[in-house]
Order: structure tokens, then sequence, then C-alpha cells
């Protein structure tokens, strides 16, 4: 089942976000795929973004990308990127790199799940379905999340924790990626004895 986890939050304004690389309701394109895990066609490349039309008072921005139905107790954390000033208004596409120089000055990346600083693209394992992927650019009230007692080694979900009653406004582009179809442990008629074939 698909779900949206910011339906569960308290209600924000929006603000528009664009990006030349993925959209909202579509198939994730193989470049913001993972290779890391395994996809063979992924790169792992973050997508472009471009915000505007956020409220005034905004003193820094946090993108995140995160899935709530990957086939855990949590969720998955894709990435997260802490202290973009209020001055950006667009991320390059591959800015989500390791050691990335792309980023704004006093920007940075926290681990995802696979405890690395940078974007890890999307790959669903067989069998578990379709997944959506909310790609958020969070408005906040304060410059620094250091500020909420966030620090580089933070955990994404400690960072959302502490952004609950700090977030001005969100937007965000949702798009989907499905694994490969679950392999078969029933019996083939054809195989002898009822055994099951080798895969």
């Amino acid at each position: 089942m698909i779900w949206n986890p910011y339906d569960h939050l308290p209600k924000v304004p929006s603000f528009r976000l664009t990006s030349t690389d993925v959209r909202d309701g579509e198939p994730m394109p193989r470049a913001q795929r993972s290779g890391v895990l395994g996809n063979r066609d992924g790169q792992d490349l973050s997508p472009q973004l471009s915000w505007s039309r956020f409220p005034k008072g905004t003193q820094s921005f946090v993108v995140t990308m995160y899935n709530p139905t990957a086939p855990t107790a949590s969720g998955f954390w894709h990435w997260a990127v802490a202290n973009l000033p209020a001055s950006t208004t667009h991320l390059p596409t591959g800015a989500g790199a390791e050691n990335s120089t792309r980023l704004p000055q006093g920007a940075y990346q926290l681990p995802n799940e696979a405890r690395r600083a940078r974007y890890l693209g999307p790959s669903p394992p067989a069998g578990s379905g379709r997944h959506r992927y909310y790609i958020v650019v969070h408005a906040l009230d304060v410059a620094s999340v250091e500020s909420l007692g966030v620090s580089r080694d933070s955990t994404p979900g400690f960072l959302g924790y502490n952004l609950f009653r700090h977030t001005l406004a969100r937007a965000v582009i949702a798009p989907w990626a499905q694994g490969p179809p679950a392999q078969s442990n029933t019996p083939s008629p054809d195989a002898p004895n009822g055994t099951r074939p080798s895969t």
C-alpha cells in the first residue's frame, strides 16, 4: 500500500518545486535509481531540484528523500541535506554525490540508511511491489539544524523529528519505482517427482 507519510504531520503550506529529472507520480529514471544497491542500470545521481514561492520568513532549507513502504518496520531514508541557506533555490543533478562539491557552503549530507553521507537511489527488492519516493524540500524557521540538536552524524529520522515544530512549509515530488517480480517457489508441473527446478 502506498501512503503519504506527511499526511500524519501537522499541516503546513506548500510551495513550488520542480525538477528536470524526476516527475511527481511518474517512474523514477534509471539515472536516479541505485547502482550502489545492485541495480545494474542505476547511477545514484540525485535529481535536479528548483523551488520558489516559499514563506518570506524562511531561514534555511532541508532536502530529504524517503520511502515509507520499504519492506522494513521503519521505511528507508535515501537522502538528507541540511543547512541549505535561505538564498538557495536549486540543486543541480548529482549534488548528492559523496563528498559533494556542488552543495552551497555550510550545507552537508547526513548518513542515509546505508550509513553513507550521499544520495542513494531506489532499488526495490523483487516482489515488494511499487514504492513512492518522497523528495521533499522543507522550509525552516531556523538558520541551522545544529540549533535543534542535529549534527552531521545524526540520522535523517532524528532530523525529521526535530523539524516537527520548525517547518514553515514543505514541497513534495514523489516519483515511483518497482522491483522485478518475485521468483516463484511453486513446484513446476514439469519437474520430476514434484521437485522444484533450480533457479
